[in-house]
């Protein structure tokens, strides 16, 4: 997603249509991308002849869909979130949300711990590495 910062997604815009052109460029993602979300039953653009006509609620969707893909939502997750966003009451809707959020963080949190220890144990690995003489064969390491 491009710089578009958070406030302007879910700030109307002020215009009321968008053609995939202006989304695509607006949200820098392909074209393509979006009829993807658009298959998958996320967005649902109105048709004028061939053309795909997105509304302001069509760009507000897309803004949260690129959001919850950065964050690590799978479409699924995302698709449910919308749907809550939309049909239950304003604080149902933020209690579950924050639920999802909180449940992602410690998701992460516990990636982080599990690179982290990772990369310590290759730290070590490598500085036992590196102070083995240059000459030091596996064959005389081992006797």
């Amino acid at each position: 997603m491009q710089p578009t910062d958070f406030l302007s997604i879910v700030t109307p815009a002020a215009k009321d249509r968008f053609t995939i052109g202006e989304l695509s460029s607006e949200f820098g993602v392909t074209a393509r991308t979006i009829r993807f979300y658009e298959s998958e039953g996320l967005l649902s653009p109105a048709r004028e002849g061939q053309a795909r006509i997105y509304s302001k609620r069509d760009r507000a969707r897309l803004g949260w869909i690129l959001r919850g893909k950065r964050v690590g939502f799978s479409l699924a997750d995302i698709a449910e979130l919308l749907d809550m966003y939309e049909n239950a009451g304003p604080a149902k809707q933020r209690r579950a949300l924050a639920d999802r959020v909180e449940g992602r963080v410690e998701a992460l949190e516990a990636q982080r711990d599990d690179l982290e220890a990772t990369i310590a144990e290759l730290q070590q690995f490598l500085n036992t590495l590196q102070t083995l003489p240059a000459e030091a064969g596996i064959s005389e390491r081992t006797s």
